[in-house]
């Protein structure tokens, strides 16, 4: 019963959210293929051994595969799904099969293909976010301090419970969110606050400090003060938004996952973030059964969100120049274009070993995280 409660409440929910995440980020490489006149050989969800197959009237073979941890689309002309090119094969080819490679398609071409699987991956959080401020709205609370948490920046700052905070270096304060918005990118930097304190204004210069929080790609670390929001009747408001407005919240909201997101892959190039906080597919499982429960309680929103943030993460990740992903293939477009030929097979075979080499070792190494992270909890709850 344990096993299949396991399996109920954490691996179909991980399933569903990756799948849907390879699924949009595959088909935006798929249709500007097609678009382009590129011919389509298969499209995977999954890797490893057939589940179910079947082929359309393009010659393309949709299939779901055993092993749900991403996907592939593979382009005519290609050696295997991560667009690795195959020269012997091309120039084998009739002129006009070899048209419709991959590899015969003019650099800008390429480019827009690439980078349309990320592209759509940011679309779908777009989407997402779209579809729940338009349905559900938003609950925003006031800028005012219901409470001040002991031994915090906001404490050494001066802040009381009551006070409403109006501006932030100038900039005006609607709601507690807004406030979260800008401490939390701002860690080690010297904020002036304006908070109305009873009758009066009072002026509170307050640095936050670094704190780590989880989010879809593991443990990052923002700035905070440690306030807590009120929760009083009069400090709580529901807002509800027409399909426009619920757009221009949507991008907003997904070009601030952006910048955090990329904010802390920055951080581990640089070494400002810790690589031992990173989650792999055992954490992303966790997380996705845990808004799977909540969804049963208060909505799909919840479970939609973190699909929209994994959606977003999973587009930034690939932008990154790592020969083997998109923004790799991008990089070796941008040199051809600027060398006017593509570097020689033996630089471009040598270039996606090191970087299978890089990717499985990040999988390893977020893996380790979660299984540490996973032995860590179980044996807490043990003592």
């Amino acid at each position: 019963m344990n096993l299949l409660t396991t399996f109920a409440f954490y691996v179909v929910p991980f399933v569903i959210v990756l799948s849907v995440v390879v699924f949009i980020h595959e088909f935006g490489h798929f249709i500007v293929g097609r678009w382009c006149g590129v011919k389509v050989d298969a499209f995977s969800i999954g890797f490893g051994p057939e589940i179910y197959a079947r082929v359309d009237r393009h010659g393309t073979r949709w299939r779901i595969a055993a092993i749900p941890l991403g996907g592939y689309v593979k382009f005519h002309g290609d050696a295997n799904g991560a667009s690795v090119p195959d020269p012997e094969s091309v120039a084998a080819m009739p002129a006009a099969e070899r048209a419709v490679t991959f590899a015969a398609q003019p650099v800008w071409k390429r480019s827009a293909i690439v980078f349309a699987g990320p592209f759509a991956n940011f679309l779908l959080a777009i989407a997402i976010f779209t579809g729940i401020f338009a349905v559900y709205g938003r609950t925003l609370l006031a800028p005012r301090v219901g409470s001040v948490v002991a031994g915090g920046a906001g404490e050494a700052a001066g802040f009381k419970a009551g006070d409403l905070i109006l501006t932030i270096d100038g900039v005006p304060i609607p709601s507690f969110s807004k406030m979260q918005e800008i401490v939390s990118s701002s860690a080690d930097t010297r904020l002036l606050f304006v908070v109305r304190r009873g009758d009066s204004d009072v002026t509170l210069p307050a640095t936050p400090a670094w704190r780590e929080v989880s989010s879809a790609v593991g443990k990052v670390r923002i700035g905070m003060l440690g306030l807590k929001a009120s929760t009083a009747p009069a400090d709580v408001r529901e807002e509800r938004y027409g399909p426009v407005a619920s757009l221009g919240l949507a991008v907003e909201e997904t070009w601030q996952i952006i910048g955090r997101t990329g904010s802390y892959i920055g951080g581990l190039i640089t070494g400002r973030e810790s690589a031992d906080q990173l989650s792999g597919p055992i954490g992303i499982a966790q997380i996705s059964g845990e808004m799977a429960q909540a969804a049963s309680k208060v909505g799909l929103a919840p479970f939609l969100n973190l699909i929209a943030l994994l959606s977003v993460s999973v587009g930034l990740l690939n932008l990154f120049p790592v020969p083997l992903l998109d923004g790799g293939h991008l990089l070796f477009f941008g040199i051809e274009a600027i060398r006017g030929k593509a570097l020689n097979e033996r630089a471009q075979e040598v270039a996606f070993r090191l970087g299978l080499a890089m990717v499985g070792t990040l999988m390893i190494f977020s893996t380790y995280n979660d299984l540490a992270r996973l032995i860590e909890r179980l044996a807490g709850g043990a003592s």
